[in-house]
């Protein structure tokens, strides 16, 4: 319990600092000016959030194989990590997640969380708890919150997606890679609706506060990988704001392949979506 608690606060106090990120890498943006033949006038730029935004409602349709990894940095060194792996049936709303916290430098102290979601429900408990209070919490999916920057209220892969397609001004970088397979990579920014999308009141105005020493900008973005199929290979969602940063990348592999549907666990005990906020559940 007390490496837990150590490394649980420590995210903690992450969750209430603005957070960084590399301002070097700022998102491209689309030419504003596109000559027509005449050489005479001006048209706006191609809406590319439009090929994003199809691909979200096309993968949301699907299923994939979910790896999830959350980097937090933070000064004097506080850096930690949040991975998150297992299979989804996004269209059914049927998945598993094994989820391990941990820091950056020292891999093997991690502390787990099994998670499943099925009849709109997620369930999840610490399988290595040490008190020995292994035992299933429930929470409806419905009422779920985010509680930090750019982390998904439990883990859900799907918001992920949602928030990827709220971004502003995508622009195409080119086509990539992305675990041996060629996807268009867009980038865009996330702002206030995206980022404090489904966020839990209490967080959303530590967000307000850090916004009025910015003068209202939000420094946080989004980037996605299409593959030839019109689905979404991979996102990252990032952010940039004093001396703490978060990334956020999330690879969906195994696109549209046969997900198994899990059982509810028997006997969890109900819980309130206020009650299910932490730095392993979001």
């Amino acid at each position: 319990m007390r490496r837990s608690a150590i490394l649980i606060c420590a995210v903690a106090l992450l969750s209430s600092t603005a957070c960084t990120h590399d301002s070097t890498k700022k998102p491209r943006h689309p030419a504003s000016v596109d000559a027509s033949a005449s050489g005479s006038t001006s048209v706006a730029p191609t809406d590319q959030g439009a090929a994003v935004r199809d691909a979200v409602a096309a993968t949301l349709k699907s299923t994939a194989r979910v790896e999830e990894r959350t980097e937090m940095s933070g000064p004097a060194g506080m850096n930690f990590t949040v991975s998150a792996n297992g299979e989804f049936d996004m269209a059914g709303g049927n998945g598993r997640l094994a989820v391990k916290l941990g820091t950056s430098t020292d891999t093997a102290k991690t502390v787990p969380l099994e998670q499943v979601f099925t009849d709109g429900a997620v369930y999840f408990r610490m399988p290595e708890e040490r008190t020995g209070d292994t035992a299933w919490r429930t929470v409806p999916r419905k009422d779920v919150q985010a509680h930090y920057l750019l982390r998904p209220p439990m883990n859900d892969p799907e918001h992920v997606l949602r928030q990827a397609a709220m971004m502003r001004g995508a622009a195409k970088v080119g086509e990539e890679k992305v675990n041996g397979t060629p996807a268009v990579h867009y980038r865009g920014k996330l702002d206030y609706a995206a980022v404090t999308l489904r966020m839990a009141p209490d967080r959303r105005a530590k967000i307000d506060s850090g916004l009025k020493q910015l003068g209202g900008d939000i420094p946080a973005f989004a980037e996605v990988w299409i593959n030839r199929d019109g689905l979404i290979t991979r996102t990252l969602l990032s952010s940039t704001m004093g001396q703490v940063g978060i990334k956020m990348a999330t690879d969906f592999t195994d696109l549209g392949k046969p997900v198994e549907t899990p059982a509810a666990p028997e006997a969890a005990e109900s819980l309130s979506a206020d009650a299910a906020g932490g730095a392993l559940t979001g």
